[in-house]
């Protein structure tokens, strides 16, 4: 699978809206290929998806039944909505808003065109302190869209590890739980909560676990906990690597070692490499990912003569 980056600002993470599985893929997909045009996107900007590119991010078959459920998927995201709190002069103000105000279809490509609307193009573009970003990967194998929206609400608290108490109803309006869908506390712990996180916990790269915090016997809010694990088989697989030894079978040959200290040496020393579609995070957070990014065969060209600056010799 591609290395790809998402990046939403908080605001669009915390906001509620009520998304299907595979109206959030397509969100997500359209989110990072908004991020790799390196430009401040505009209501007259389309964003380009294929239906090749999501069967192959997602695992599932390429086939015109595919590219129908995804044309589907695309009229109702066309009415779908969304809302929002900010804090302005000490006020707060709720918006209601949608999240695209036009798309297209082109069949004989198998290509979908979407345009999205001012409101989530701020939130997608804008290059601020409080945005959170996550390889696309991580959530390619989740099959319940309550998992999708929990990890991205869970990784918004990374840095410490576990999220303040959310009360019942800002977890179920966040997960995008109607009002008339699982009224019982039993019902909601068991077919949302118990299934996000048991799923998050197996096909992520966090481990999750979940508090619940009563009034007196009612449940009033959930706190959940998570750690950074290696859900992922090929990165196990890459730790059981010497990392001495050269792959013959990659664009560029080079040891798994050198391949580390270029990344760095790139992540911090080369302005084109800064520019990459990541986010604005770490030097160490940009050179994991450039390191991951120098296995790509469309991006050996991109990285070869960087690298033979830097003092590299293959």
């Amino acid at each position: 699978m591609s290395k790809n980056i998402v990046v939403k600002d908080n605001a669009l993470i915390n906001a509620s809206y009520n998304l299907e599985l595979i109206e959030q893929r397509l969100i997500l997909l359209a989110v990072v290929q908004a991020r790799k045009s390196g430009k401040s996107l505009t209501k007259q900007d389309k964003v380009i998806i294929n239906v090749a590119d999501y069967a192959q991010e997602f695992g599932v078959t390429a086939s015109g039944s595919l590219y129908q459920n995804l044309k589907n998927a695309c009229d109702v995201l066309f009415e779908r909505q969304f809302s929002y709190k900010e804090l302005i002069d000490d006020e707060v103000k709720y918006t209601k808003s949608r999240w695209v105000h036009k798309v297209s279809y082109i069949p004989t490509s198998a290509t979908i065109e979407l345009h999205f609307t001012d409101d989530v193009l701020q939130f997608i573009t804008a290059l601020e302190s409080h945005f959170t970003s996550y390889d696309l990967e991580q959530v390619s194998d989740l099959k319940s869209k309550y998992s999708v929206r929990l990890y991205e609400i869970l990784i918004a608290w990374r840095s410490q590890g576990k999220t303040p108490i959310i009360n019942i109803d800002d977890i179920r309006d966040r997960l995008g739980v109607e009002e008339n869908e699982y009224k019982t506390m039993e019902s909601f712990k068991r077919r949302v909560i118990d299934l996000a996180v048991k799923e998050i916990s197996e096909k992520t790269d966090i481990q999750a676990t979940y508090e619940q915090h009563k009034a007196g016997r009612k449940i009033i809010g959930f706190t959940f906990k998570f750690k950074k694990t290696k859900a992922k088989n090929k990165d196990v697989e890459e730790t059981t690597r010497d990392k001495n030894t050269l792959d013959m079978l990659t664009p560029i040959k080079m040891t798994d070692k050198q391949r580390s200290f270029f990344a760095s040496k790139l992540a911090h020393d080369e302005p084109k490499c800064s520019q990459l579609p990541y986010g604005n995070e770490s030097y160490e957070a940009l050179a994991r990912w450039i390191e991951k990014d120098l296995l790509k065969p469309e991006r050996a060209e991109f990285y070869r003569p960087l690298l033979v600056k830097h003092g590299f010799k293959e």
